[in-house]
């Protein structure tokens, strides 16, 4: 007996704290959602390749599947095609050239892809309209190069892009850990006014970012250290329905294994973030490989009724079967 009232209050507490902590993040009770999905379409439309046994220098150019759809990753049209079927922002990669502006261009160097080697910077912007960006591609281990010949001159600028699409929203992504080409971009959007700033999110390697977000404070970010400074703290005292001050006005990119282990998951975290101006998209894998949700069954692996954002390499297939 005297072990039980020596323990008595402790235990009522657990429980009344367990209670708390249950009923501020349970889905259950919080503002009904509704909508359908925020849909991020990764490079525009372009094509697919097997993820299998990747590693940082695998040339995905030369192991696509057969292609199913004319456009290539990072030029207009395939941006075009996939605002077209409904995404509702487009992820690009930029490059720093010779002369001082940004190429979209994802790889690290221009061998794989294009009839030229050597890097982007290695070129000014009007030498690298010259290349041919769908040169290296094949489906059939170089038996047939679909799309040679037909990239010549489609490797756009980010100025080109941003005027083509005046109304778009993107998701920049600086693909180096350089803290120059964060501050040349800062330099770069400073100029751009408020209203076209709020489209774009900007995310890549620690050091660049922190650079930005040094020039432009208000433009929304992400990075590793970022995504790590916001996240960890918000499992120490999301709970509380506390939103840290690393979790406002940023992008979260969240593998979507990891999910269910954040206080609120899904509809009271989406509606925190929400709350906060904070992004938040599911990612496929561990998120390493940029894998998305692009067939029927991946969407299966979505809470019912999800209506947070998606990432998908294949926007002209999952698009449709939100309606949009």
């Amino acid at each position: 007996m005297k072990f039980l009232r020596k323990w008595k209050r402790p235990i009522v507490l657990l429980l009344i704290l367990s209670a708390f902590i249950y009923l501020n993040n349970t889905s259950l009770l919080t503002k009904e959602r509704s909508g359908s999905p925020f849909l991020l379409a990764h490079r525009g439309l372009g094509q697919t390749f097997s993820m299998e046994g990747m590693e940082g220098d695998t040339c995905t150019a030369t192991r696509i599947f057969e292609p199913e759809h004319p456009y290539l990753e990072n030029t207009l049209p395939s941006m075009q095609a996939a605002f077209d079927a409904g995404a509702d922002m487009v992820e690009l990669d930029i490059k720093p050239t010779k002369d001082g502006r940004f190429a979209i261009f994802h790889d690290w160097t221009l061998d794989c892809r294009t009839n030229v080697q050597g890097m982007v910077g290695d070129y000014t912007m009007d030498e690298l309209k010259d290349i041919d960006i769908g040169y290296g591609y094949t489906a059939d281990n170089g038996a047939t190069y679909p799309f040679r010949g037909k990239g010549i001159g489609m490797m756009p600028s980010l100025d080109e892009v941003l005027e083509h699409f005046p109304d778009g929203t993107f998701l920049i992504h600086i693909k180096s850990n350089d803290s120059a080409e964060g501050r040349q971009l800062a330099q770069y959007l400073a100029d751009l006014p408020e209203e076209r700033l709020a489209g774009l999110t900007v995310y890549g390697g620690d050091e660049p970012i922190a650079a930005l977000q040094e020039e432009l404070p208000g433009l929304r970010v992400m990075s590793k250290a970022t995504l790590k400074s916001c996240l960890l703290a918000y499992e120490g005292v999301g709970w509380s329905g506390y939103i840290p001050a690393a979790c406002r006005n940023t992008q979260l990119h969240i593998p979507v294994k990891f999910a269910t282990w954040l206080w609120g998951w899904p509809n009271k975290f989406l509606n925190r973030m929400d709350d906060a101006g904070t992004r938040v998209i599911v990612v496929g894998g561990s998120g390493e490989w940029s894998e998305g949700f692009d067939t029927k069954e991946d969407l299966t692996r979505l809470p019912q009724g999800y209506t947070g954002g998606i990432w998908t390499n294949r926007i002209d297939r999952i698009a449709p079967l939100y309606a949009k």
